[in-house]
């Protein structure tokens, strides 16, 4: 399926999109239908290095006709950007440039929190809860941008600094 983009910032209109849930270490990745309707967990990624990182991402945008990212960007609780959030831009730009499809940004705050309490609410050992966090929070991530996009006023965080 080929994905139409708007022409205002490349952004695809319609497609599959995949939420990022980024880390140092693991990276949550979770995908949607391409009528966008529903969001579904894919997996953990635990980094490997450049190389090995880029070959993942190539792979799983072409496998799974990725048209768009949406990266969770932490965010303190005031608004104001975190340490972090330079960290997650940089990794946007890099993601950007290495798989040639667009990034959005959505306010991530509390997902980690509510991804732990969905998983506590299932039981799960805390080594099943630390294998499952970074996708579910990544489902939850792509989730809320997918709810956002519904709203009238939706305006998505830029790639640039805010």
């Amino acid at each position: 399926m080929e994905n139409t983009t708007n022409t205002v910032d490349g952004w695809p209109d319609s497609g599959r999109l995949a939420g990022v849930d980024y880390g140092t270490v693991r990276i949550g990745v979770a995908l949607c239908d391409p009528s966008r309707t529903w969001t579904n967990p894919l997996e953990t990624y635990t980094r490997k290095g450049p190389e090995q990182d880029r070959q993942y991402f190539l792979r799983i945008t072409k496998e799974n006709q990725i048209g768009g990212w949406v990266l969770g960007l932490p965010i303190h609780c005031d608004g104001r950007e975190s340490v972090k959030s330079k960290e997650v831009r940089e990794f946007a730009k890099w993601l950007r440039d290495e798989t040639d499809r667009p990034v959005r940004f959505i306010d991530e705050r509390y997902t980690t929190a509510l991804a732990n309490r969905m998983l506590r609410d299932l039981e799960l050992t805390h080594k099943q809860r630390k294998k499952q966090l970074d996708k579910i929070a990544a489902h939850i991530i792509l989730e809320s941008y997918l709810d956002s996009t519904k709203q009238p006023h939706f305006e998505p965080l830029p790639l640039e600094d805010v």
